[in-house]
């Protein structure tokens, strides 16, 4: 698969293993000669562990907001 012009979204699969058996080989031997390449790759990876440390919860007046909606929406229904 000689693909020279690596995509962002080619990265993206790479790194999360998505990419086929020829793709993974054009893309690590791409890597091995591409510095380019490899910091782009870097920069995906770190923003990838970050993203997985994020650890967010809704405030409490929205989840409050939500049930009182669908208390409202239920009771209209069984009417």
């Amino acid at each position: 698969m000689p693909m020279t012009n690596f995509t962002p979204e080619h990265l993206l699969q790479y790194l999360y293993k998505e990419t086929s058996t020829k793709e993974t080989a054009a893309i690590a031997e791409a890597l091995k000669h591409d510095w380019t390449l490899r910091e782009k790759l870097a920069v995906m990876k770190t923003s990838m562990e970050r993203l997985d440390q994020i650890r967010e919860t809704p405030r409490t007046e929205v989840v409050l907001n939500v049930l009182a909606y669908a208390r409202e929406k239920w009771a209209e229904e069984v009417e």
